[in-house]
């Protein structure tokens, strides 16, 4: 009987050293003739652009994020700069506006220095502190106080004539009641004929009037009021207000004049605190020297 020889499942190829062996010569042997003839650049190509599909699918991820990636940092580039330029507008349209208020202070500034020069008195430049949140009274804090040497009853003034009068010191700040106050009273008098009155403040806003008007009080609307000087405490020939209309009760035999005040203290923070005359003791006379 012939004996069973050994069975081949597998066919024996090269072993793996041979092989590696032949693949480096191989790929030696394509690098020089790539590298000095062009026989090889038409399978070259056909390759590339077989694989180029897998290429593009493998890419895609990594150009979908650098797309990602450029796009947001272009966005918050975008908006940092709008960001930029809203700031600068702002910032422009602020100095734009401290300038303009600067000039307009200035222009006040001047009015405020000429109105000093025509009057006789000293005076303390002040400026607003802030207003009381009071709707029954119309009040002002200035910046200034009693040791600026400003007292109570002196009188604030601006370009336009009288603002109000002080009434209340603190050692650095005052308050004024305005013009349009029920607190203060003015001698006034009309500027057309020289009739003295006394001008207070009105229920009416924003207005002042002339109370106790004679049947036969030559008071005219339009007429001017100027300060009188009578008590000392204002000085002559401020401008008060104007008469806007007059009013005649037949039953009491009165009536009275509303006015519109010319100072505008609403518009303005700089004013001036007028000093008060202050009346000279009399000089005692000497023994034998007296008036006979």
């Amino acid at each position: 009987m012939p004996q069973p020889g050994n069975l081949r499942l597998f066919r024996q190829g090269p072993s793996v050293e041979v092989r590696l062996v032949l693949l480096l010569v191989l790929s030696l042997a394509l690098v020089i003739v790539d590298a000095h003839w062009s026989v090889l650049a038409p399978l070259r190509n056909a390759i590339s652009v077989a694989i180029y599909p897998f290429q593009r699918t493998v890419m895609a991820p990594r150009e979908a994020l650098d797309f990602f990636d450029s796009w947001s940092h272009s966005a918050s580039t975008v908006r940092a700069e709008q960001d930029a330029i809203r700031r600068q507008r702002i910032e422009m349209a602020q100095l734009s506006t401290h300038a303009a208020q600067l000039v307009a202070e200035n222009e006040q500034l001047r009015r405020l220095l000429g109105v000093a020069e025509a009057t006789a008195r000293q005076s303390i430049a002040v400026e607003v502190f802030y207003v009381p949140p009071n709707v029954f009274s119309h009040r002002l804090i200035f910046n200034k106080g009693s040791d600026d040497g400003i007292e109570a009853g002196m009188p604030v003034i601006d370009e336009g004539g009288v603002v109000g009068q002080i009434v209340r010191v603190t050692p650095f700040t005052s308050e004024a009641a305005l013009l349009i106050d029920d607190s203060i009273s003015i001698p006034v008098q009309v500027l057309r004929n020289g009739l003295r009155l006394i001008a207070f403040g009105s229920d009416e806003a924003g207005r002042i009037e002339v109370r106790y008007l004679a049947d036969h009080a030559d008071v005219e609307e339009g007429d001017m009021l100027i300060t009188s000087g009578i008590g000392g405490l204002f000085p002559a020939g401020l401008s008060v207000g104007r008469i806007l209309k007059i009013e005649r009760d037949s039953g009491t035999g009165f009536g009275r004049a509303i006015a519109e005040p010319l100072s505008h203290p609403e518009r303005y923070r700089h004013f001036l605190v007028l000093s008060i005359e202050k009346a000279s003791p009399p000089t005692s006379q000497e023994p034998g020297h007296a008036a006979e």
